[in-house]
């Protein structure tokens, strides 16, 4: 209720700060602030959890030194100390450098990827986004140590374990690794150790394998001792003794061949054969480990996984059972509880941090757990007819690029391929990528003259028409060199595409039946 003195000036804090005092100060002191503070740079400072100034002076002292500083003078040599101070701005708040950091990324030009090598643009379902992805109870998690309380991610990684077997042909496989040149490296050193008939130091590195994997491969093998040889394994195979070799299936290239042969001639030399491969080609291609491969490894990521600018992505590692105890990583299993119930635990642990350092076979990061699941649950989100239908429609789209190049004269390399395609751009390659850079596009440059295309799930019919116009500088009035084109254009209800070296037209399924495309070669000689 309001009395006769509530109309009179206020005498609380608020009235004070009204009121200026000599020089416009705040007459309370108590509210006033320093700029660190106004502008809220000590925010996120104030909820860290670390030690505090006291603490860390507290921790220097234990230690004999009267502060950090003293402490870092006395640790870091002074001939790698810069000796003077950073020319750094002033701190800012969280919410500023947000912001800033927004700035950064809008920078980055996003143009449509078709480089291929192991990384392919992918839907990832909402269902996936939201509920894993972007879910704090999946993706903080590191280890399931705890298997009491992670019977749910165990039983995701035991479902990744079993789709890579069954896309590999293999009879185990663990619960991923960090990427796929790295998953290489480790099935290199893994063959060192196994192959009990051939003790030689040579490692035969085909001529098709991606780059990066190369460069790891040989990084790796330097301390080890091990001699890379890379070139056509077929004929390294008549002048080298080794024990081991690494074949890409499909290749760099976008070549697609049987590995039957070449790995039996490896075996009959006492060499042993991995083979780095794509999951979504093997939805359709004869599996490796049908053919005889000894280690599948590769790429999961699309497999509804984002490509981040290149990482992080998960690898999968598959063998024989025999080489269980020698496999790097973590494998999981399912054992049984006090109660007879089914239960799962990690079997195997094989990194430095699990075990005894002299059992390891592994010291580098040997998991990427979250990016596993994702790639097991995308799996079962689209079921095995899902997936081989992705598949089935990423080579058609790729057969039609093909054939499209073809009839405006482009002369392909490929005699059989999935998803990628190499050209013959001759003089013309910088032009075409000239006016690729202009159109959005990013195409990938094997070697002088040669041009690679590799498609993906997102690949549209606009986008193979906008290619065309791309590579053969023919100008399609109805599909202008705009990102939107691909938007603008109907998938047709009926595609049938053709082989580029015949006229006979593909059944909505691949058909086993005809040699009708180029996958088909490949796919007519499966049993």
């Amino acid at each position: 209720m309001a009395t006769p003195d509530s109309t009179a000036a206020p005498t609380s804090s608020a009235a004070s700060m009204q009121r200026p005092k000599g020089n416009g100060g705040i007459v309370d002191k108590k509210l006033a602030h320093t700029t660190q503070e106004l502008n809220a740079q000590d925010e996120f400072l104030r909820r860290h959890i670390g030690p505090s100034d006291a603490e860390q002076r507290e921790m220097a002292l234990a230690m004999g030194y009267e502060s950090t500083e003293s402490l870092i003078q006395a640790t870091i040599p002074d001939s790698i100390q810069l000796g003077e101070s950073l020319n750094l701005d002033g701190p800012c708040s969280e919410v500023t450098a947000l912001t800033e950091l927004e700035g950064i990324a809008r920078a980055n030009i996003v143009a449509k990827n078709y480089i291929g090598l192991g990384y392919y643009d992918c839907y990832t379902p909402a269902v996936l986004r939201r509920n894993v992805f972007e879910n704090p109870g999946w993706y903080t998690a590191y280890t399931p140590y705890q298997a009491e309380i992670s019977q749910g991610r165990l039983e995701a990684l035991l479902s990744f374990q079993q789709m890579v077997m069954d896309l590999t042909g293999m009879t185990l496989a663990n619960a991923s690794l960090l990427d796929e040149a790295t998953a290489a490296a480790e099935a290199m050193t893994m063959l060192f150790r196994v192959n009990k008939k051939n003790k030689s130091n040579v490692f035969l590195v085909d001529h098709d394998c991606h780059p990066q994997t190369l460069a790891v491969l040989r990084t790796r093998a330097t301390p080890l001792g091990i001699d890379i040889v890379h070139g056509p394994v077929e004929s390294l195979l008549e002048n080298h003794d080794a024990f081991g070799s690494l074949l890409q299936y499909p290749g760099s290239s976008g070549e697609v061949r049987s590995l039957k042969d070449v790995i039996a001639k490896a075996h009959e030399k006492n060499t042993l054969v991995a083979v780095a491969s794509d999951l979504l080609a093997l939805a359709v291609l004869r599996s490796p480990g049908s053919q005889g491969a000894d280690v599948v490894l590769g790429n999961s990521q699309r497999f509804g996984v984002p490509l981040g600018f290149g990482g992080p992505h998960a690898a999968f590692f598959a063998t024989r059972e025999e080489y269980k105890r020698s496999a790097p990583g973590r494998i999981i299993g399912v054992s049984v509880d006090r109660d007879g119930r089914p239960a799962l635990r990690m079997a195997m642990q094989t990194r430095e941090q699990h075990i005894r350092r002299e059992k390891a076979t592994s010291n580098i990061c040997t998991s990427q757990a979250l990016l596993a699941v994702m790639a097991a649950f995308y799996a079962m989100y689209h079921g095995p007819r899902g997936i081989r239908r992705i598949a089935e429609r990423t080579h058609r789209m790729t057969a039609t690029l093909a054939r499209e190049l073809s009839a405006h004269g482009v002369s392909i390399s490929n005699e059989a391929f999935f998803d990628t395609i190499s050209i013959h751009a001759g003089e013309e390659q910088n032009n075409i990528l000239e006016r690729a850079d202009t159109a959005g596009i990013n195409l990938r440059v094997d070697r002088p003259g040669i041009i690679g295309i590799s498609l993906d799930e997102t690949t549209t019919f606009g986008d193979v028409m906008e290619l065309v116009s791309v590579v053969c500088e023919t100008l399609i009035r109805s599909v202008p060199l705009t990102r939107k084109s691909s938007q603008m254009l109907v998938f047709p209800t009926r595609f049938n595409a053709t082989s580029i070296s015949c006229n006979t037209l593909c059944s909505t399924s691949i058909t086993r039946k005809q040699r009708c495309c180029a996958i088909c070669v490949v796919l007519s000689r499966k049993t």
